[in-house]
């Protein structure tokens, strides 16, 4: 390849960001876009793509196209990974692959039996701050860990009608940070736990989801990780990970606007964290992004293939049902 050809499907948020960065590289070439809405076709055209569908199928028509960008609605992954698939497309498809473990291992025969290569979006593992405590406990720089500490808080909740949608807290949360817990450690989670509560929005508790979670898991070795949770940080978007091991501790903070201080009579002020996922993880996405174009060029494999997102819904299924159920879930109990 010298330039690599590719197709977006879905203009919604993520979209326009894998969109704007596939631009800016000058070693891919974006040939079409596709959104059923008319507002984000008007957006492509504007970026002046040469070829804008509204339906994924007419999308796949376009040739030649070398990979294929899936930032759709959850519930059309999976139809829409197993077609690209089928027609021998690469594909970069957002988290999740579907809220079904069955479903999942289903498209990932397709995608084995095509030869081609998938990457999720667990963006996170690209953050630089996270990436250096994953490199340091890869090092050895904190010993052998024993625990792992995740905050995840929103500055807001969605919409009901997207919690509806969205497989709810779990799956569309928390995956992210069961994502992390097993990629910053190098360790696979055994057992899981989860507590949750409505403590934001009741509107959220009526369409059967929680706001607020803590989840303990336990890995293969003992060690163990607690990921805590909210839909609304008054204070905005809060992110942060620790790894506490026998020689020490590794952290990555929020990510502020900028670093002042003031220091008065009246305490010490200082700016809030970046306000949402967009901008915290702006140079995140830009990065997952480069290591797939990466990827298709030199032939390596891709740096969050199917089944680490299968591994993830895994412990997103288990917490559900400890949640439900009101004790610890082995993960050996969540089958395909």
């Amino acid at each position: 390849m010298t330039k690599v050809k590719f197709s977006v499907a879905g203009l919604g948020r993520i979209g326009k960001i894998h969109l704007e960065n596939l631009l800016q590289m000058e070693n891919v070439e974006v040939v079409a876009v596709m959104d059923p809405m008319e507002e984000c076709r008007k957006y492509a055209q504007e970026k002046k793509i040469p070829h804008i569908a509204s339906t994924f199928q007419e999308l796949l028509a376009i040739a030649p196209v070398d990979a294929v960008v899936i930032c759709s609605p959850t519930d059309t992954h999976a139809d829409y990974v197993e077609m690209a698939a089928k027609a021998g497309i690469h594909i970069f498809c957002e988290k999740p692959l579907d809220l079904s473990m069955q479903r999942v291992v289903q498209v990932l025969e397709v995608v084995d039996k095509a030869n081609i290569k998938l990457m999720l979006g667990f963006n996170r593992r690209f953050d630089k701050e996270f990436k250096r405590v994953h490199d340091l406990v890869k090092e050895g720089a904190v010993g052998q860990p024993h625990l792992v500490k995740i905050t995840s808080r929103d500055p807001g909740a969605p919409p009901v009608s997207y919690i509806k949608q969205s497989g709810g807290l779990f799956l569309d949360m928390t995956i992210h940070d069961f994502d992390m817990a097993r990629f910053v450690v190098g360790k696979e989670v055994e057992e899981v736990y989860a507590k949750g509560a409505v403590l934001v929005d009741p509107a959220i508790g009526e369409a059967g989801d929680i706001d607020t979670a803590i989840v303990t898991l336990t890995y293969t070795d003992g060690t163990m990780a607690v990921i805590d949770n909210s839909r609304e940080a008054a204070y905005g978007y809060d992110q942060r990970i620790e790894v506490f091991g026998s020689k020490g501790m590794a952290q990555a903070d929020n990510n502020y606007e900028d670093s002042h201080r003031l220091y008065t009579k009246q305490g010490i002020q200082g700016s809030l964290p970046l306000h949402f996922f967009l901008e915290r993880y702006a140079a995140a996405y830009r990065s997952e992004m480069d290591s797939y174009v990466a990827s298709l060029k030199n032939g390596n494999a891709v740096a969050v293939d199917g089944r680490d997102g299968l591994k993830s819904l895994q412990i997103g299924l288990a917490a559900i049902k400890s949640l439900k159920e009101k004790r610890p879930v082995k993960i050996v109990e969540i089958k395909n």
